[in-house]
């Protein structure tokens, strides 16, 4: 039986399987929660005035924002829980893998998604997000153990930039399915190719991401077994979030960073979630044709900037320090919401898309890599992760529910864009209490 040779940290290939699984996953937020889904949930429920849920009725938009936090709600808790678990049996790709065909499979589901059976339709949403999201707090645990600390910023911008590259050519496959269903065979009239279009797309997605997930798994290392036998072991993960939690006082950089990368994330990763959705409700679109395409290749547009961004902040990154260039971009994005609140025009969301590009991988990319210099020099990086994790999940919580609540009572989606504004300055002060000198050096906390 022929073995795999295991690769060493630091190996090439080893960082290039690593980042491979952004090829896979990275469909997943672009099409499902960015383009081509919120195109299609808007769609579906275009007509009606509010949709009627547990016995409540829900502006359209209030309501995918609350089943999204509430999904937010369940990875938080789990993670830890399952990391717990994982760090135990020295194997969280196994966790990893679990995710990761849950979520593919769940976007395969989507395909049934209709008004009609709703309550099936967001069960496939939950567990489609829920697999996604979670599967990266052991993606994101690897980080420290393939790459050494100098490799790190730039092995993260490599994993966000090849996310883009392949879930935009698979978004381009998607669209060209949208425009021109024709083509694919898919029959009806214009209106319904379209939407039956969409839900393939879905299902492109779920295939596309659980084949692309093999290199990773080929070539990425079991894990790291804790070696301490716990009869509690089922909540040894929230025991390892709250060592974690006392441990921060021997790290004062990184008990800085925490707070600053919550207040920044909440913002950062609720303006993702939402932003098709605002394009879809707020811009004033000349046709229902129009505004299809035009929200697409605005999130394409993100993504192909993004792919320079993430490489861009690397880069002034390794020349002005990690926190200097966070706080930057913190400023950017703060700027970009307060365009955002006055935008009503395409030509506007455009702008306001390639700004968004342009800071969106690299804000991320470089948060990821700056807490892995941050944390200590341990085996169990799940745990260390898995905090990671819950504080920016907890941040979406808030983010979210706090959208849904301004858009559900307001009935406008842009009273809640100068809440975030609030949010990026006040993460960029927060930032300024690090010494931004240590990350020129590759802090080694």
């Amino acid at each position: 039986m022929r073995t795999t040779k295991k690769l060493e940290k630091g190996n090439k290939k080893l960082i290039n399987a690593w980042a491979f699984y952004d090829w896979a996953n990275s469909v997943y937020p672009l099409v499902i929660s960015s383009t081509v889904f919120p195109i299609y949930y808007s769609n579906l429920s275009e007509d009606i005035s509010s949709i009627e849920f547990m016995g409540y009725d829900f502006k359209n938009t209030a309501l995918i924002s609350f089943i999204t936090a509430i999904a937010f709600v369940v990875v938080a808790f789990n993670s830890p829980f399952l990391s717990g678990i994982a760090d135990y049996i020295g194997n969280k790709k196994r966790f990893m893998k679990i995710f990761v065909y849950t979520g593919s499979l769940s976007c395969i589901g989507l395909y049934f998604f209709e008004l009609d059976n709703l309550y099936m339709g967001l069960f496939f949403y939950f567990f489609a997000l829920i697999g996604f999201w979670a599967s990266l707090v052991f993606y994101n645990s690897y980080l420290p153990d393939i790459a050494h600390p100098e490799q790190q910023d730039l092995a993260s911008a490599r994993g966000f930039s090849m996310g883009y590259v392949g879930s935009v050519l698979l978004l381009i496959f998607n669209l060209s399915m949208v425009m021109e269903p024709s083509w694919y065979g898919i029959s009806g009239t214009p209106a319904e190719a379209s939407m039956k279009a969409m839900k393939y797309s879905f299902v492109t997605v779920g295939f596309w991401w659980a084949l692309f997930s093999q290199y990773s798994f080929y070539h990425l290392p079991k894990g790291n077994s804790s070696g301490k036998v716990n009869k509690d072991i089922l909540w040894n993960g929230f025991l390892e979030l709250k060592k974690v939690w006392n441990q921060l006082d021997n790290y004062l950089t990184l008990k800085k960073f925490l707070p600053a990368f919550f207040v920044y994330s909440t913002a950062l990763q609720t303006v993702f979630l939402i932003a098709t959705y605002f394009g879809e409700g707020e811009i004033s679109w000349a046709s229902s044709q129009q505004k299809t395409v035009g929200l697409i290749v605005s999130i394409l547009l993100i993504q192909i900037v993004a792919i320079f961004g993430a490489y861009g902040t690397a880069t002034i990154a390794k020349k002005y320090g990690n926190i200097t260039t966070l706080i930057g971009v913190n400023f950017i994005c703060a700027g970009l919401c307060l365009f955002a609140f006055f935008i009503t025009t395409p030509i506007q969301f455009y702008i306001a898309a390639a700004g968004v590009g342009m800071v969106m991988g690299g804000i991320q990319a470089l948060s990821r890599s700056t807490y892995s210099k941050l944390i200590p020099k341990t085996k169990d990086t799940t745990s260390f992760f898995s905090f990671y994790d819950v504080t920016e999940k907890i941040g979406i919580i808030i983010g979210m529910a706090m959208f849904g609540t301004i858009d559900q009572f307001t009935g406008s989606m842009r009273n809640a864009i100068l809440f975030f504004v609030i949010l990026f300055l006040s993460g960029a002060l927060l930032l300024t209490r690090i010494p931004n000198r240590f990350f020129k050096n590759h802090l080694k906390d």
